[in-house]
């Protein structure tokens, strides 16, 4: 009896041991959510929209997977999608450049090609939590280490909808470090029955799941795969735009996967999202990871009763289809694609009607693309008898190519005489050459071509925008080829003039640990308005060649330019160019809009007087379908930038909403604002000056 006794004792002593501790502390009875322990399961019932709820069970029970079931139903009757799922990640380690150019802004870096190393993240279950934020419900469940990063696993969960996301939130203190990250969802067994997702030519597609001793990779469209249970859908995708560190290139690199011991460091079957080590074989930088910071290494899950993949649907309207959705008075633009589209035609390789890259614009939604031709072949410094046919030929192109909603603009990345490198745009065809001999004029007539002009030194540059009515800005500010630019020149005639725009906005680099994209270029914003030039930040792309089946969305941004109409390629664009100049325009990756803001009764780009005690009423319409994370009002006193955070953890997913507020910048000369999402998606205005 006494043995009975002990070993009985042994066994309850081990499960106690077994089971982790859950704090409920900050868990909000009152959120709509239900949060329950149950013996060794915590279960929490969310409110996911259409009158249905969702469920996670989260297996307190150490040796078991962390995802005890996934369900979606209703009150009256749950259905199980998948049992017995752990989060999988692999995190791969490599060394950041932090000294030969310019700290953690770094582009041209070699992680790939360096010595690196891949961990899987081990969990060790040592407590869970539960927290309310608003309209989600927050699980950490700490214990995930991986190489030199430890940290927890987290589960977010959003009322309103059936929407999950999964994070390995990491920590390291090792200094210079990059990292790129494989993600998904693994079991001993195998919980689908069939996999599902469209491929790049957007057909949807399924495998029947099998014993198999491999994994397969794809290219697809919509970043997204679909694994079916008995009784629904489980659809796993990333961050549309988060995901992408920036590449030269935006080929599709197969970027979700399926099988078995995924890379000899996942066992079991799996699903998820993945990242090719060698990127486009070019520059890979892949992502910061600061010491100190909480990385988020994450994706999202859409859960669904559907069958045959019909829940790819709902994953689409979260990036409306992978397009930009219209918006009356405004017509999409993005810019700086070096597609070298002329070479192809003077080189005379086979060619459609249209181009492969004209189709993939147009079937994103953008209405106007901006080229920065010439960028390796081509003869922008002559000789003269190359560089006008050449110029002819883009204006050409550029004309026949437009049409309908679709305005195809000619321009170049020049990278002379200003420093550094930097955009431009006339508002008609210009006949223009980079260089200048001591013999020839500034600009005169040629006999086939029209006005020419020659250009020798930057005073000259700035006269032809001038005369032309152009722009400039700064392309990819404080990286790349302009690292220390614009605040090397920022004292020069050319820079403090009308014609010299500001800069350009790319999220780049990519840092997992932040709420935002491209805070580089946002913080470039808020120094021009603080050294006191009224300039503007337009949305570029930075890319190279473009096809239909590239993951182009994932590694887009645009500018919703405010125009009457589309203006055609052979009357001019001068509008454009007007809504740049004028600040007519927000930026945003597609997810989040803003088509109305003003300060007072002012617009971007105007200015207001706050009151007597420095108040001022902001009015913003956003709509957006990722639930908002926060909104920024950001404002300057000429020394100083001030951020006033506002949390917009109450929002639900697919919203739309005015806001108005009062605040106060007194001794403020200028604000902006920012919008931002939970998958880090997000839009920002251009500035209204204050007196």
């Amino acid at each position: 009896m006494r043995k009975i006794l002990f070993v009985f004792l042994s066994m309850v002593g081990l499960n106690l041991q077994a089971q982790v501790p859950v704090d409920l502390k900050g868990f909000d009875k009152k959120s709509g959510v239900q949060a329950t322990v149950s013996g060794a399961m915590l279960d929490i019932e969310w409110p996911a929209g259409n009158a249905e709820t969702a469920k996670v069970s989260i297996d307190l029970n150490k040796s078991n997977p962390l995802i005890g079931s996934l369900g979606i139903g209703t009150k009256e009757k749950q259905y199980t999608i998948a049992q017995n799922l752990d989060p999988a990640i692999i995190l791969t380690v490599g060394k950041r450049d932090l000294v030969s150019q310019n700290g953690w802004n770094i582009f041209f870096d070699k992680t790939a090609y360096q010595k690196y190393q891949s961990y899987a993240v081990k969990l060790d279950k040592t407590d869970v939590k539960v927290a309310s934020n608003g309209s989600r419900t927050e699980i950490t469940v700490n214990g995930a280490k991986a190489g030199p990063f430890s940290g927890a696993i987290q589960f977010t969960l959003y009322n309103g909808s059936p929407l999950m996301n999964v994070a390995a939130v990491m920590t390291t203190n090792v200094d210079s470090l990059a990292v790129i990250y494989d993600m998904g969802l693994t079991s001993r067994d195998t919980p689908w029955q069939k996999l599902f997702w469209a491929d790049t030519e957007d057909f949807m597609r399924n495998a029947a799941v099998t014993q198999m001793d491999t994994v397969e990779m794809m290219a697809v469209k919509y970043r997204t795969i679909i694994g079916q249970g008995k009784e629904g859908n489980l659809a796993v995708f990333p961050a549309p735009h988060q995901y992408f560190y920036p590449l030269d290139n935006c080929y599709n690199l197969e970027h979700i996967w399926y099988g078995e011991n995924y890379r000899n460091l996942l066992p079991g079957f799996g699903i998820g999202i993945r990242h090719d080590l060698l990127g486009d074989r070019r520059w890979v930088p892949w992502f910061n990871a600061p010491p100190g910071t909480q990385q988020r290494y994450n994706f999202f899950c859409l859960l669904s009763r559907g069958r045959d993949g019909k829940v790819l649907e709902n994953v689409k309207a979260f990036t409306h289809s992978d397009k930009y959705e219209p918006i009356p008075g405004y017509y999409t633009m993005s810019s700086h694609f070096h597609q070298e589209h002329v070479d192809d035609v003077l080189t005379r390789k086979p060619l459609p009607d249209m181009p492969g890259f004209v189709k993939a614009f147009r079937n994103t939604g953008v209405n106007i693309v901006h080229l920065a031709e010439f960028h390796g072949p081509g003869s922008p410094r002559g000789p003269e008898a190359k560089r006008w046919p050449e110029l002819k030929m883009m204006f050409a192109e550029c004309e026949r190519l437009s049409g309908g909603n679709f305005l195809l603009l000619p321009g170049e990345e020049p990278n002379n005489f200003f420093g550094g490198h930097w955009m431009n745009i006339f508002p008609k065809p210009v006949y223009w050459l980079m260089s200048r001999e001591k013999d020839q004029p500034f600009v005169e007539n040629h006999p086939e071509y029209g006005k020419v002009y020659r250009i020798g030194n930057k005073e000259e540059m700035q006269k032809l925008l001038e005369m032309e009515n152009g722009l400039a800005w700064t392309a990819h500010a404080r990286t790349k080829g302009s690292t220390g630019f614009p605040d090397k020149h920022k004292d020069e005639a050319f820079f403090k003039s009308d014609h010299f725009l500001g800069a350009a906005w790319k999220a780049m680099p990519a840092d997992l640990s932040q709420p935002k994209l491209g805070k580089r270029v946002l913080d470039l914003m808020d120094d021009m308005a603080n050294w006191g030039y009224k300039k503007n930040v337009l949305a570029e792309a930075d890319l190279f060649r473009i096809e239909p089946n590239y993951e182009l969305y994932g590694h887009l941004n645009v500018n919703y330019l405010q125009l009457d109409q589309l203006p055609k390629f052979e009357d001019g664009w001068q509008p454009v160019l007007d809504a740049m100049r004028k600040g007519k325009f927000f930026v945003t990756t597609g997810e989040v809009l803003i088509p109305t803001f003003k300060v007072n009764n002012a617009a971007a780009g105007e200015t207001t007087k706050p009151d007597a005690k420095g108040n001022v009423e902001i009015t913003l319409d956003a709509k957006w379908t990722f639930p908002l994370n926060r909104a920024e009002v950001i404002s300057g006193d000429g020394k100083e930038v001030f951020h006033d955070i506002i949390n917009l953890s109450d929002t639900q997913a697919f919203g739309q909403k005015s806001f108005k507020f009062t605040q106060n910048l007194k001794g403020r000369k200028w604000l902006r604002v920012e919008l931002w999402d939970v998958a880090a998606n997000g839009a920002f205005t251009q500035i209204i000056w204050l007196e």
